[in-house]
C-alpha cells in the first residue's frame, strides 16, 4: 500500500536537500574573507572546497549500502544532525585546519542525505508517480546552488563570515522535524553482508579519481598527482570490479548494469550533470570579470538555470508520460545543443539580456534530461538495492561533475591565456594576470582589463563549442540506446510502518 504521507515526506526531503545546494556555492562568495580573516593560503582556501568533495564521493556507496540494509530514515536524521553540527563548526572555526575538518564532516551528512533521499522516491511512490517526484527532487537539490551567492553576498555584508554556515542551522532543525514526523520507517534487509573489502575499494578509486580531476585543475594534466590520482582510482575500481564478480554480496550488483534503462539513464544523467556543473564554473566568473556583477548579483543571474528547470521538468512530466523518456531525452539534449551553439557566439559587449536568454535554454534542456534520466535508472532498482543503486547513480554524477569542472576549466584556462595580451608586462604581473580574468582586471590597468576580458569571453566560447560535442554525442547514445519503456518496479517487496 502507497503511503498517504509520501508527498508531504517528499517535502521534508526536499526541505533537507536544499541545505547541500546551498552550502556548495556559498563558500565561493566567503572565500576572499576568509583568506583575510583566517590567514588562509590559497592551497587551504582549495581544501576548503576539496575536503567538502572528497569525503563526498569516499562516503556516497556505503551510505547507500547502510541504507539498504537499516533503512533510509533513521540514517537521514543522523545526516541531518552531522550536517547541523559541522555547520556551526564551520561558522566558529578559528583556524584554516579547523575549518578544514569541518567542511569534510559537512561532506559526511551530504554523503548519506543525497542517496538516501534518492532511494526513498523508488520506495514510496509508484512508477506513474515516480517522474513528478523526482523532478520535486532534482529541484530541491538545485535550487540552493543559486541561492547560495545571493544569500552569501547579502550576508557578507552585513555580518560576519560564519553567518554563511549558520544560515543552514533553521533548515536543518525544519528538516529534523519533517523528516521525523513525515518520513515513514522502512524495513531495512539485515540478511545483506557488509562488504567491507568493496567498501574499501570503491572508497578508495572515487577518492583517487576525484582528487586526480582535482589536481588537474591545480596542476595541469601532465603532473604527477594528476596522473597519479586518476591511475589510482582507475586501479582501485578494477580491483572492485574482480572482487565484485566473485563475493556474494557484493556493495555494487553488477547485474544492474544489464539493464539499458539503469546504465544509461546513469550514463547520460552523468554527461548532463558534466555539462551543467561545468556551466555553473563558467557563467559567474562571466557575470563578474565581464560583466561587472559582484557575488549578490551573480547569484540572481543563475536564476534562470533554475526557472528553465522548472518549466523544462514540467513539460517533460507530461512529454514522458505520452511519447517516453527517450524522446524527452533527446529533444533535451537537443535544447541544451541549441543554448550552448548560440552562447559560443558571446561576444565581451554583450549585455546579460543576452546571456539569460541561452542559459534559460540550457536550464530548460537540463529539465527535459536529468528528472527523466534519473527516473529511468531508477525504475531499474530492485526495493532492496534502492540505497545502494541511488548511492551509485549519485556517485557517478559526482565524479561527472568534477571532471566537467578540471576539463571544462582547462580549455577555459588554455584559451583565455592563449588570447591575453602581457605584452609590456613584468613577469610576476603577466603571471598574474595569467591566473584569471579578475586578478587581470584587479591589476588596474584599463588595457590590460580590456585584453582579459575580451580573453575569458573567447575562452568560454570555446569551452561552449566543447560542450556542444558533448551535447551531439549525448543525442547519440540516447537515440542508439535507451529503451523506449521503463519497467515497473513490484510495490509487493516494501514494508512500511505507518
Amino acid at each position: 500500500m502507497l503511503d498517504p504521507r509520501r508527498w508531504w515526506a517528499l517535502g521534508a526531503m526536499s526541505v533537507s536537500l536544499i541545505v547541500i545546494g546551498l552550502d556548495l556555492t556559498v563558500l565561493n562568495v566567503a572565500l576572499p574573507t576568509l583568506a583575510t580573516d583566517l590567514k588562509a593560503s590559497t592551497s587551504q582556501l582549495q581544501w576548503f572546497a576539496n575536503a567538502y568533495t572528497l569525503v563526498l564521493a569516499s562516503l556516497l556507496l556505503p551510505a547507500g549500502l547502510l541504507g539498504d540494509r537499516f533503512g533510509p530514515k533513521r540514517l537521514m536524521l543522523g545526516a541531518l544532525v552531522v550536517f547541523g553540527l559541522a555547520s556551526a563548526a564551520c561558522a566558529f572555526a578559528q583556524t584554516p585546519g579547523q575549518l578544514i575538518a569541518a567542511r569534510a564532516a559537512l561532506g559526511i551528512g551530504s554523503a548519506f542525505l543525497i542517496p538516501l533521499s534518492m532511494s526513498l522516491l523508488n520506495i514510496l511512490f509508484a512508477p506513474e508517480e515516480r517522474q513528478r517526484a523526482m523532478t520535486i527532487w532534482l529541484m530541491a537539490n538545485s535550487i540552493g546552488i543559486p541561492l547560495g551567492p545571493v544569500l552569501g553576498g547579502w550576508l557578507l555584508d552585513h555580518y560576519r563570515w560564519g553567518s554563511v554556515f549558520l544560515i543552514n542551522l533553521p533548515l536543518v532543525a525544519i528538516g529534523l522535524v519533517a523528516v521525523a514526523l513525515l518520513i515513514p520507517r522502512t524495513a531495512g534487509h539485515r540478511s545483506r553482508r557488509i562488504d567491507g573489502p568493496g567498501i574499501l575499494l570503491t572508497a578508495a578509486g572515487l577518492v583517487a579519481l576525484t582528487y586526480g580531476f582535482i589536481a588537474a585543475g591545480e596542476h595541469g594534466w601532465g603532473s604527477a598527482w594528476t596522473l597519479g590520482g586518476i591511475a589510482g582510482g582507475l586501479l582501485f575500481l578494477v580491483a572492485f570490479w574482480a572482487w565484485a564478480r566473485r563475493t556474494a554480496d557484493p556493495l555494487i550488483e553488477l547485474s544492474l548494469f544489464r539493464s539499458a534503462g539503469f546504465t544509461w539513464g546513469t550514463v547520460l544523467a552523468t554527461l548532463a550533470s558534466f555539462a551543467l556543473v561545468g556551466l555553473l564554473f563558467v557563467l559567474p566568473q562571466l557575470f563578474q570579470a565581464v560583466q561587472g556583477a559582484d557575488a549578490f548579483q551573480a547569484g540572481l543571474r543563475l536564476l534562470p538555470i533554475i526557472g528553465g528547470m522548472l518549466l523544462g521538468a514540467k513539460i517533460a512530466e507530461r512529454l514522458v508520460e505520452k511519447a517516453g523518456t527517450r524522446v524527452s531525452v533527446v529533444i533535451g539534449f537537443g535544447l541544451m545543443l541549441a543554448g550552448l551553439v548560440l552562447g559560443a557566439f558571446t561576444k565581451v559587449d554583450d549585455g546579460y539580456g543576452f546571456t539569460a536568454i541561452w542559459v534559460s535554454l540550457v536550464g530548460v534542456s537540463i529539465g527535459f534530461t536529468l528528472p527523466p534520466m534519473n527516473g529511468l535508472a531508477l525504475a531499474a532498482l530492485p526495493l532492496d538495492r534502492s540505497g545502494s543503486g541511488s548511492a551509485l547513480i549519485q556517485a557517478c554524477r559526482q565524479v561527472g561533475g568534477t571532471l566537467g569542472v578540471a576539463i571544462l576549466g582547462t580549455v577555459l584556462n588554455a584559451a583565455y591565456r592563449s588570447h591575453l595580451d602581457v605584452t609590456g608586462l613584468p613577469p610576476a604581473a603577466a603571471h598574474v594576470a595569467r591566473d584569471s580574468a579578475s586578478a587581470a582586471i584587479a591589476l588596474g590597468s584599463p588595457g590590460l582589463a580590456r585584453s582579459a576580458r575580451a580573453a575569458f569571453v573567447d575562452g568560454m566560447d570555446v569551452t561552449l563549442w566543447a560542450c556542444s560535442g558533448l551535447a551531439v554525442v549525448s543525442i547519440v547514445l540516447a537515440l542508439a540506446f535507451l529503451p523506449r519503456r521503463t519497467d515497473a518496479v513490484p510495490r509487493e517487496a516494501v514494508t512500511i510502518d505507518l
